[in-house]
Parts: C-alpha cells; sequence; structure tokens
C-alpha cells in the first residue's frame, strides 16, 4: 500500500477554504526537534501526530513537540489498561491512517472521521507548524485552525515527569 503524499494534505487542506498551504524544507522535518529547528520556532510549536492503536482502535493524539503522551492517561479515556494502548506500526500507520511515521498529518487520513485527541499544552501557543505528509512538509496552523480542521477533542493527555 502506497504513502499518501502533501498532494493529499493540500487538498484536504483546501476544502477548509482557510489558505492554509504546505511548505517545503531541504532539510528533513520528521522530527519535531528537526522541524524546530529549520522554521526556527519553539519546539512546542511543533504539532506531532501520534498515531496510537487503543485496544485495537486507531486514534491519533496531537501533541506539542515537547510533550510526551502517557498513555495511562489516553487508556482512561477508552475504559481500558495502558497494556491495550500501543504506537501504531509503521504499515499501520500507512494502511491506517495514509502515511509513514514522521510525516502523518493532523488532517487527511486514509480512514475517515479517525478519533482525535488535541493535548491540551499545544493552546500555550497561538502558531503551530504541523507535519504534512512528508519527511520535509510542514504547515502552519493556528491553534483555533488546528481544531477546527481535525474536529479534534481537547485533552489532557501530556506524562508528568
Amino acid at each position: 500500500m502506497e504513502p499518501f503524499t502533501p498532494e493529499h494534505v493540500q487538498a484536504a487542506l483546501d476544502r477548509f477554504g482557510l489558505g492554509l498551504k504546505i511548505r517545503l524544507f531541504e532539510q528533513s522535518t520528521a522530527t519535531s526537534q528537526e522541524a524546530a529547528d529549520a522554521i526556527g520556532t519553539p519546539l512546542g510549536t511543533i504539532v506531532k501526530s501520534l498515531c496510537f492503536m487503543v485496544d485495537g482502535q486507531p486514534v491519533v493524539v496531537l501533541a506539542a513537540g515537547d510533550q510526551r503522551i502517557d498513555d495511562r492517561k489516553l487508556a482512561a479515556l477508552y475504559n481500558t489498561s495502558r497494556k491495550k494502548v500501543r504506537i501504531a506500526t509503521a504499515e499501520q500507520c500507512i494502511a491506517i491512517f495514509g502515511y509513514a511515521p514522521g510525516s502523518v498529518p493532523p488532517v487527511g487520513h486514509r480512514t475517515p472521521n479517525l478519533p482525535i485527541y488535541i493535548e491540551d499544552s499545544l493552546g500555550r501557543f497561538t502558531q503551530l507548524y504541523a507535519a504534512a505528509g512528508a519527511p520535509n512538509a510542514i504547515f502552519p496552523v493556528t491553534y483555533e485552525q488546528l481544531q477546527q480542521i481535525t474536529g479534534g477533542t481537547v485533552a489532557d493527555l501530556k506524562r508528568e515527569d
């Protein structure tokens, strides 16, 4: 199965009519730190699209680049144990979500209507940057626009270290 591309993401973004445009970079933006360095922005403004399988069900968690997700909190949303929470494999990322790890966007997934959670610490920032379907593609988006285009549920899912 072939992964989707930035063109798929741009088509999904265009449907919202918000003027959101993908930017391509010469260097990798596959990790949060690489993306922050490429843009010249704080690590926390990078939106990580984390793909989980929770009790066998696909879930997307949009998290700030400087945060880690607490699998116990995610499990609690589904009334299951943390042992039933797994990061999706690379194969699952492509088959279910449509993109390879490191390039999964918050929209334009292969499987429609996936549950999406927005980790609440992203609200610290107005301007955010999200992956856009390739390891060197990003699009700028405001926190409010991110909520609008994903229909995501804001939740406290960060790990308290």
